[in-house]
């Protein structure tokens, strides 16, 4: 239907996540009429990201260098980690300005249906960073999803074993501020009367 460099251009847009074959065509389109030095402009950026950007040695966060920027900060404190899934939860817990320790991405959440083994995730890492460093706190925050939940448990029996010293916390999960209980469903609301606090 269309010339192959167009059409190769909307299959490859339509793999990315969100992005239908409608919205790959429209995208297609937009790159088409916008001018040369814009649409280079992203097959450069495309280009360096892929070439520039690698894992953090220590956290295994996006880093462009050995260290990330984190990891890299002195003010930061190296007693308390954050364990997250992926790169992007580092961006959101950031945006809260409340952590002012490190963190530890695992890249992913254990899934043994999906075939997601703890061999294929950065836990071995954590343990032995942990283990390693002097760390008095480590925060569990992957997502409170079922494979989530399954991870932070994990995670938190393997730390207590070997290492009791250690305190081990787990996000806070309940109600989003302006929610209605009427539309909260029952996990949800049990977990917000679990965490209640005195106020």
């Amino acid at each position: 239907m269309y010339a192959p460099p167009v059409q190769r251009l909307i299959t490859e847009l339509s793999k990315l996540p969100g992005v239908g074959g409608r919205t790959a065509q429209r995208l297609t389109f937009h790159l088409l009429r916008a001018s040369d030095e814009d649409a280079l402009a992203l097959a450069e950026a495309i280009k360096e990201v892929k070439e520039r950007i690698g894992l953090c040695e220590e956290c295994f966060n996006l880093a462009d260098s050995p260290r990330c920027r984190i990891c890299s900060d002195e003010r930061r404190d190296p007693e308390l980690i954050c364990v997250v899934e992926e790169p992007a939860d580092v961006i959101s817990i950031e945006r809260t300005h409340e952590f002012r320790g490190r963190y530890h991405v695992l890249g992913g959440a254990l899934s043994p249906i999906d075939g997601v083994d703890p061999e294929d995730l950065k836990i071995s890492e954590l343990y032995e960073r942990v283990r390693s460093a002097s760390v008095r706190e480590v925060v569990i925050a992957t997502n409170p999803t079922t494979t989530g939940e399954a991870t932070a448990l994990h995670i938190a029996t393997g730390l207590r074993a070997t290492l009791p010293d250690i305190e081990v916390t787990r996000l806070a999960s309940g109600l989003p501020v302006g929610a209605d209980l009427e539309y909260a469903d029952e996990l949800t609301l049990g977990r917000a009367f679990a965490g209640r606090r005195a106020v």
